[in-house]
């Protein structure tokens, strides 16, 4: 057998219907859009969501939630993954950044104090929270707000 030889087994590929081609093949004349209407003209139809004039289920449902424009998106991670830096680095979000411990610095960067922290750092972030704050210095480091 040989590239040439190749072809679909039988049904596996039907051929288009080609619509309007005379009254022999069964969707000639009307093409199958029935007699006059919307629906029957070229470029007629409603637009998607349209039910005919009845307030659309999009407009019928209740609004919910708020989006507030002012919101702050704070990246949040925990103490313990400040372990792979080593002994008197000092880590910013720009450090997390490259070490892959952070996807994106986004509006700042908060450490949180879960888990134990066995190195000496100076630890630059956006925000600490008091656990975070005394484990640091438990571990000989120090914290600076940005």
């Amino acid at each position: 057998m040989k590239l040439h030889d190749l072809k679909p087994s039988p049904g596996a590929r039907t051929r288009p219907t080609r619509k309007g081609q005379g009254i022999g093949s069964g969707l000639g004349k009307t093409a199958g859009r029935g007699h006059k209407g919307q629906k029957s003209r070229s470029g007629g139809g409603v637009r998607p969501g349209f039910e005919g004039g009845q307030m659309p289920l999009q407009r019928r449902m209740p609004k919910r939630g708020f989006y507030n424009p002012f919101s702050k998106e704070i990246i949040a991670i925990n103490i313990s993954q400040l372990n792979r830096f080593e002994n008197g680095d000092v880590v910013t979000p720009e450090t997390l950044l490259a070490a892959r411990v952070i996807k994106k610095t986004a509006d700042g960067v908060k450490i949180l104090g879960k888990g134990n922290l066995e190195k000496s750092l100076t630890v630059k972030a956006q925000a600490f929270s008091k656990s975070a704050e005394e484990k640091i210095a438990a571990a000989g480091g120090k914290t600076e707000v940005i």
